[in-house]
């Protein structure tokens, strides 16, 4: 749906990473899940959440900027060193499970966690990638159709996969689910 590019903000002289809507899912989708990305990832304030700090337009391509995390991902980790340790996987799930629960707090689920959206930066987590986050207004339009699946298929919990649900729909599904990933 994006895509993260490295750049340079030479007003501040540092890094920063700037998510760009890909111009031709505009034209198919429209720009209306992209900018409701960038609302309610704004709305995140949080020490282990990747913050907005900026969004914009520029001829029609649609951006927001956020902080560069200097470090890996989860799943670079994972592929570097093989599993946590234990203390390691305690400390990082908290992190993560605070995050999430802040998100949930403010009204928005994650809908994709997963080891590549867990940022390690300094050994501690920071969730990123709200994308497809859903806003738990109950009011808020829908952007999603009906039967169409979003996240990554291996993260998804099993009744999102199977055609028949095996467990109640339940709103803390990705904290649970990040539980389930540790």
């Amino acid at each position: 749906m994006a895509t993260v590019y490295l750049a340079h903000d030479s007003r501040h002289n540092r890094k920063i990473a700037v998510k760009a809507f890909k111009p031709e899912l505009a034209q198919s989708l429209g720009t209306e899940r992209f900018l409701r990305d960038i609302q309610l990832t704004a709305q995140l304030q949080h020490p282990h959440i990747v913050a907005l700090i900026d969004s914009g337009d520029a001829d029609g391509l649609l951006y927001y900027l956020m902080p560069y995390v200097e470090g890996e991902t989860l799943r670079d980790r994972l592929r570097r060193t093989g599993p946590c340790s234990i203390d390691d996987t305690v400390r990082l799930a908290r992190e993560v499970a605070d995050a999430l629960g802040y998100a949930h707090r403010k009204g928005v689920i994650h809908r994709d966690i997963k080891p590549e959206n867990i940022l390690l930066a300094d050994g501690h987590a920071i969730v990123a990638d709200f994308g497809i986050a859903r806003a738990l207004d109950t009011a808020a339009k829908q952007l999603t159709q009906t039967g169409c699946a979003l996240g990554t298929p291996a993260s998804r919990p099993p009744d999102r996969t199977m055609p028949t649900p095996i467990v109640p729909k339940v709103r803390r599904r990705p904290i649970t689910a990040s539980g389930v990933q540790s």
